[in-house]
């Protein structure tokens, strides 16, 4: 496990014309960059988001955030709809999760951006917040007490707010939104009906000298004003932000609209993060939601029962660290041993109890996120004190993998290595005890358990995405 000051997250933001990721420190610096191509193939966009975290992967990265365009159920992390790259068909989070074997959360584009925003750019020290990202359409998202909103389970679809009931029809099925008034789609409409010259941007029109571009100009703001209007007495908000690609050209458009008093008034400012907004926001999100207590993956079975071979080839496709019953014992046996004292088998369950729990307070001494794997066999002391001993720890999410063999080889596997094992350990005699073990020893049960034959090859790999994917 990295230091804390090491940890960091992937943030991806999908768009239409282009995937951005970047690997982001704590405080949101851009530690490294990568980009791809958008495509509306959602099989295709999530091939080449996995090809931008193995670009950006690294031992410090803890957790993956993904900003999607279109509808999301946050706390299920599930795409419920979208535009042109439509990921509603697919479980990203899922799929990424059993990658990566790392946390992940999904969340709305314009939520990510506003996460960002709020921390380091335009929003920087205020609580209440709204964004409206005005591009091709209009996201919005909102925070308050500055945590994002997201009602049941999509709220802050801002750009569905209904400004003109006579107004042009909206891909929501509705007519009037303010998307489908002020968003740089409505834009070049007006444009266009205005017979300007193709191709005429905002920045143009906001310059002066062109024949109609107040007029449109205008048109264009004065929907947008009437959103905000409409925010502002709903959410009594600090900052409106405008961001996305013409933000910065919605807000001067504004500005230019007469002052119209009334009880409430927000201020509106442009967005100060650009395109990174987005990638920012989602490695952000993505530290903050990453789980804080410890997760750990109890390797259990009857002594001889292939448990460390299991642990150390979970350990070596993970990058987890294993904390082994004996490998915390044995230091002790040989120091007795090498003072001439015997370590009869009453003293030696004493050091295995004292070794078990010093297992469990180093694991809760570790870092918040940490996940571990130990290897025990854990029938040795009650279940009792092993369901303290996880709550002590601060353990939230366990996985068991049950390790088990044919009592005859249990047996002879010990019987094979008795004559090697440091003086304290019961010797060959034991295997014959070690056989009947096998026979009726069951595991915990604690989570989801793993049963695993040792005599067969073992996929570490598999394994892991497996239990990645099953983490709460």
């Amino acid at each position: 496990m990295s230091p804390a000051s090491d940890v960091s997250a992937i943030g991806i933001d999908i768009g239409g014309t282009h995937l951005r990721a970047a690997r982001i420190a704590r405080d949101g610096t851009i530690l490294a960059r990568a980009r791809a191509a958008s495509d509306p193939d959602p099989e295709v966009v999530l091939a080449r988001l996995i090809g931008l975290v193995v670009e950006l992967d690294d031992p410090g990265v803890v957790a993956i955030g993904v900003g999607v365009p279109g509808r999301v159920d946050f706390t299920h992390g599930v795409v419920l709809s979208g535009g042109y790259v439509d990921l509603s068909g697919i479980d990203v989070a899922d799929r990424l999760k059993r990658r990566f074997c790392r946390s992940v959360i999904l969340d709305n584009d314009a939520s990510m951006a506003l996460v960002a925003e709020a921390r380091l750019g335009a929003g920087r020290g205020a609580q209440h917040l709204a964004l409206l990202t005005i591009g091709t359409g209009i996201g919005g998202g909102i925070m308050e007490a500055g945590r994002i909103v997201r009602g049941r389970a999509t709220a802050g679809q801002l750009g569905h707010i209904l400004v003109d009931p006579a107004g042009p029809p909206c891909l929501c099925g509705r007519a009037g939104c303010v998307e489908a008034m002020s968003s740089g789609t409505a834009l070049a409409r007006l444009m266009r009906a205005a017979d300007l010259p193709a191709g005429t941007t905002a920045a143009e029109l906001l310059s002066g000298g062109i024949e109609g571009g107040e007029a449109v100009l205008a048109a264009w703001a004065g929907p947008l004003r009437r959103a905000i209007d409409t925010l502002s007495a709903s959410l009594d908000c600090e900052l409106v932000i405008l961001g996305g690609g013409l933000g910065q050209e919605a807000a001067e458009a504004l500005a230019r609209l007469p002052d119209a008093a009334g009880w409430y008034e927000t201020e509106v400012v442009a967005a100060a993060l650009g395109d990174d907004a987005g990638v920012i926001g989602a490695g952000l999100a993505a530290l903050d939601a990453r789980p804080r207590g410890c997760r750990v993956v109890l390797v259990n079975g009857v002594p001889a029962s292939g448990k460390s071979r299991v642990a150390g080839a979970l350990s070596q496709a993970t990058g987890w660290p294993v904390y082994g019953l004996d490998t915390v014992k044995e230091p002790f046996l040989n120091e007795i041993a090498a003072a001439g004292r015997p370590v009869e088998r009453p003293f030696n369950r004493v050091l295995g109890r004292a070794s078990y729990r010093a297992i469990f307070a180093l694991l809760a001494a570790a870092p918040e996120g940490t996940t571990a794997i130990v290897d025990a066999w854990f029938g040795f002391q009650p279940r009792e004190m092993l369901e303290e001993m996880l709550a002590a720890a601060g353990i939230e999410d366990v996985v068991e993998i049950w390790c088990t063999a044919p009592p005859e080889t249990v047996a002879a596997r010990y019987r094979a290595r008795a004559e090697r094992r440091t003086a304290g350990h019961p010797g060959p005699e034991y295997a014959d005890e070690l056989r009947d073990l096998a026979a009726r020893a069951a595991p915990f049960g604690f989570g989801l358990v793993l049963v695993v034959d040792t005599t067969a090859p073992f996929d570490a790999g598999t394994t892991a995405r497996f239990i990645a994917g099953s983490w709460h």
